[in-house]
Formats: structure tokens, C-alpha cells, sequence
């Protein structure tokens, strides 16, 4: 196969977007949410996984969540990848990870990303649904419930668990 023929190849196979993001908890145990400035609703610390430029989806979650929020934190275990369907645009697949427990002055070093983001706060677990969309929503608690029974990352489409 030539060069040519690889490229030609390559651009004729399906097109798949790469998301990532990061669940970080308080002591309580609520959630930090973002709430962006490009849509309505809140969501998690993360954003697009920029692998044309050879970024992993854990490079991707800890860059963005840097960008975003102000903080560069190693991030911990993978927790759910979410395949997700949507109208007008390839599927996108969703990686999320173990932020970790947020300190108080990890909390007071929080420094919005002006450009995308409006506001952060904590949410307790039971109010999660009502500032997340739905596949969202179902996504995070899933990674909720695999951060708590210490079990493998949960295989999700559009936020449902697989099996």
C-alpha cells in the first residue's frame, strides 16, 4: 500500500471525538462542578483530548482540568468511558477520572478559565442530576459508584452502564 493509498484510507474510516474530565470531591464528598460560558448546565472539570497532537485521554483530562480550573493535579484511576450518541456530530467517547479530595486550600486555589467558564461550585451527590443533562448526570454517578466500590472502570453508553 502506498503512502497515498494509507491517507486515502485513513480519511475514508469513521470519525469518533475524544473527551476527558475529572471528579474531584471536598470532604464531604460533593462534587465540583463548572458551569461554561459556551452552554446552558454545569459540568466537569475536563474538555476535548487534542489527539492530533499525540495527547492521551489522561493528558487531556489533567491538562484541561489545569486550564480550566487552575489546578495541575495528577490524577488517580480511571473510573468510566462513556460512548455517546448525539445528533449532528460523530459519536464522542468519555473518559473520567479520579480527581481526588480537594482541600480547603485546594478550593481557595481555584482560578476560573475566563474564557469558558462562568462559575465552579460543589454539589452534594443527590442534586447532581439537577444541574448535569441526563447522560451526564448518569455518567458521573457512575463514577461515583466506581470510585466507592473500588471496582474497574464501568463501561457506559450514553451514561447507562453496559453491563
Amino acid at each position: 500500500m502506498t503512502t497515498q493509498d494509507f491517507a486515502a484510507y485513513i480519511a475514508s474510516l469513521p470519525r469518533v471525538l475524544a473527551g476527558a474530565a475529572a471528579v474531584f470531591r471536598d470532604a464531604e464528598g460533593r462534587v465540583l462542578l463548572v458551569e461554561p460560558n459556551y452552554r446552558e448546565g454545569w459540568a466537569l472539570p475536563g474538555g476535548t483530548i487534542e489527539s492530533d497532537d499525540g495527547e492521551t485521554p489522561r493528558q487531556g483530562a489533567r491538562r484541561e482540568t489545569a486550564e480550566e480550573i487552575g489546578l495541575d493535579v495528577e490524577l488517580g484511576r480511571l473510573l468510566a468511558v462513556d460512548w455517546v450518541q448525539g445528533p449532528g456530530r460523530p459519536p464522542l467517547v468519555a473518559y473520567v477520572y479520579d480527581g481526588g479530595v480537594l482541600g480547603e486550600e485546594d478550593l481557595k486555589r481555584i482560578r476560573l478559565q475566563e474564557e469558558e467558564l462562568l462559575s465552579w461550585r460543589l454539589v452534594p451527590r443527590a442534586e447532581l442530576i439537577g444541574h448535569l443533562s441526563e447522560t451526564l448526570g448518569r455518567r458521573v454517578l457512575a463514577a461515583l459508584d466506581a470510585l466507592a466500590d473500588g471496582g474497574g472502570p464501568v463501561e457506559l453508553e450514553n451514561g447507562n452502564r453496559v453491563n
